[in-house]
């Protein structure tokens, strides 16, 4: 329902950095744990009143490394969560795992919290990609962990793979993805490698597949992906039917969420804001959140962007109804990307092709520097 939102959940605690990431997460201590979820229903009952008479029907712990909270800690947060918000019975309720924290007791305790997704961080099929990427796992730990899942009576289960590693080649990358699709995933979010400044790996800076290496790995995915029955959503996510992401498609569409946690970002009524990145400011309440408008944010545009993400692409009359706009200017562009095979006309709208995708970047700031010289 339109008025439903989503709640996002973020868990900056980590069992240590892998070498690529850059989001704000860190080796948390028991007591700063503790400290942390006391923080979260502080949070929650400031933003409650805001969301009387509203549903959700997205719940998702993202982080750092949510299942390295106890069984424990996660019930009492989705219980008092349930106490200040309005949450769906049958709402999509994820929490992010790594293999290494997904013990039987907090498998056993998710679900009897009424966790109903589980997203798995893999990332690779190969022990020697893994312990280049930081992560604390083998593959032989991560199938152990995503059986016992399975048995625990988690049916909706979703993979991170990552690709465009240092050294990978085609063959070696494919290894992968029939590892992963032998385990019967639901959904699958595949990424290529980025390197932040800032990160071991980063700072390395080691050489990748070239532009070209990466296309071939990306296509080669997307067919073998297609040939076992996902469906191409978005960019980098891939479902079974029905089996898409009801939280992240919050994302690409533009509808409401609520974020909770150190670093977490909300988009309300149009408006977006974020909590500081910081354990401390998040705990001090007297900090309660930084709700400073983000200067150059245009709904308009991040609804073009966010969109033309996705394998729905941009319905025409939406934009319309939304903003007030019309959309012929930025039609243009994306016609003109028609022949080459990068954008395709849909009976609503616009969508950019698979072949678009991997020149996303390149064809949204095209499309959107209508808006410079309006």
């Amino acid at each position: 329902m339109k008025n439903n939102f989503g709640l996002y959940i973020h868990v900056p605690f980590c069992a240590s950095k892998c070498r690529y990431c850059d989001f704000y997460s860190f080796a948390g201590k028991q007591s700063q744990m503790d400290d942390y979820v006391e923080a979260l229903f502080w949070h929650a009952d400031k933003f409650a009143p805001q969301f009387a008479g509203r549903q959700a029907d997205t719940v998702y712990f993202g982080g750092g490394t949510p299942s390295l909270l106890s069984g424990e800690r996660l019930t009492r947060m989705l219980d008092g969560l349930r106490e200040r918000f309005a949450i769906l019975p049958g709402a999509e309720i994820t929490v992010e795992c790594n293999p290494d924290s997904m013990t039987d007791d907090l498998l056993s305790m998710l679900k009897d919290a009424g966790v109903n997704r589980l997203s798995v961080g893999v990332q690779s099929a190969h022990d020697d990609e893994l312990r280049m990427l930081g992560r604390r796992h083998t593959f032989a730990e991560a199938q152990s962990a995503i059986c016992r899942a399975q048995d625990a009576g988690f049916d909706n289960i979703s993979l991170d793979l990552m690709y465009g590693l240092p050294g990978q080649t085609q063959a070696y990358f494919m290894q992968s993805v029939e590892a992963l699709l032998a385990l019967s995933p639901a959904h699958l979010s595949c990424y290529s490698l980025k390197l932040e400044p800032g990160t071991p790996m980063g700072r390395e800076n080691p050489v990748l597949p070239d532009g070209d290496a990466q296309a071939d790995l990306y296509f080669a995915l997307c067919d073998r992906l297609r040939q076992a029955g996902f469906e191409h959503y978005e960019i980098s996510n891939w479902a079974q039917p029905g089996r898409a992401s009801r939280h992240n498609s919050r994302y690409w569409t533009l509808s409401d969420y609520l974020g909770l946690g150190p670093g977490a970002h909300s988009y309300v009524a149009g408006r977006r804001f974020a909590e500081p990145s910081s354990l401390t400011a998040f705990c001090d309440h007297a900090q309660v959140v930084d709700e400073e408008d983000i200067p150059d944010f245009s709904p308009h545009s991040e609804y073009i962007m966010l969109r033309l993400r996705t394998a729905a692409g941009v319905d025409v009359q939406d934009f319309a109804a939304r903003f007030g706009r019309d959309f012929a200017p930025y039609e243009t562009h994306l016609a003109a990307l028609q022949k080459p095979g990068l954008t395709e006309k849909t009976q609503t709208g616009w969508r950019l092709t698979e072949a678009g995708f991997l020149v996303s970047n390149l064809i949204i700031t095209d499309v959107l520097s209508v808006d410079d010289i309006e």
